[in-house]
């Protein structure tokens, strides 16, 4: 199954892309996609109810915009330099273990919506990466059982302001956490939709030039054990985001580096997860 969300920000309401590929308004179902959707077996109960239903949902018009594909989580987990060549050109040594770090849920924005530069902004960067949907309550899960608590997979630009992550003190969340620095979708895919997770092609483009390319098959942690290992530090609630890291080619990378200004365009996508596309834009009050 497919999920998204479309309408205006902050009224968006659920749909689903059929095996068709024709978006519907599932809005009749009733709920939202949320934490209280996936914990009470809201993937289940849709098919189901799709079943029944599905001949009588609207269309969602073409040019509607789209909007994360569920609704605002508890918490966005990120991944750092979970790919050896990231942290290659980053200068940093190849972790041992997961480095986590937290992204504030109010950065999250649709798949299409304008990137902002944030007041003070100068280093504004890129990164493509796949992120995981917790589907059901996770502590202390073991890694054999971690994929039993995943809901699917989605398309995340984790959006980076470098003079905030790296010239001023403190953790990384600040150079994370603008908003519209968390552009999410198009679409939700269920664990069924994805046969491995692990083989999955990733790339980003800026103003049309290919900038990252790579595969989820080199990524140094893979899903299962992140799930378990975050697990033991904190509770996963239904709906939280899992964002798996990026690969190389982002523009701190580059000699001299490379950072997004306002008019440039970035494209994004990962095999079976869709396509973004944000036009980036400066701070206005």
């Amino acid at each position: 199954m497919k999920l998204l969300r479309f309408g205006q920000p902050g009224h968006e309401k659920p749909g689903i892309i059929n095996p068709a590929g024709k978006r519907l308004d599932v809005s009749a179902f009733g709920e939202d996609f949320d934490e209280a959707f996936f914990e009470n077996s809201g993937l289940l109960r849709l098919s189901h109810w799709l079943e029944a239903n599905e001949n009588h949902c609207p269309v969602i018009p073409a040019e509607e915009r789209l909007g994360p594909p569920f609704r605002r989580p508890s918490k966005i987990i990120c991944v750092g330099l979970n790919y050896a060549t990231h942290a290659s050109e980053s200068n940093m040594e190849l972790p041992s273990e997961p480095i986590l770090f937290f992204k504030s849920t109010t950065a999250i924005c649709g798949p299409n919506d304008d990137v902002v530069i944030p007041k003070g902004g100068s280093k504004v960067d890129w990164e493509v990466e796949l992120g995981v949907v917790i589907g059901n309550r996770a502590s202390y899960v073991e890694r054999e059982h971690a994929m039993d608590c995943v809901a699917g997979y989605v398309l995340h630009n984790d959006v980076s302001e470098r003079s905030f992550q790296l010239e001023r003190n403190g953790q990384w969340v600040k150079g994370k956490s603008a908003d519209t620095f968390a552009p999410t979708g198009p679409f939700l895919a269920t664990k069924d939709e994805i046969q491995d997770s692990h083989n999955l092609g990733i790339w980003l483009k800026v103003n049309g030039e290919m900038q990252q390319n790579s595969n989820t098959r080199h990524m140094i942690f893979d899903v299962p054990y992140l799930v378990s290992y975050i697990s033991q530090f904190m509770t996963l609630l239904p709906g939280d985001l899992i964002s798996t890291g990026t690969p190389s080619g982002v523009g701190l990378g580059f000699t001299p580096p490379k950072y997004l200004k306002p008019g440039d365009v970035i494209e994004l996508g990962i095999d079976r997860l869709g396509i973004q596309r944000q036009v980036v834009v400066p701070y206005k009050i």
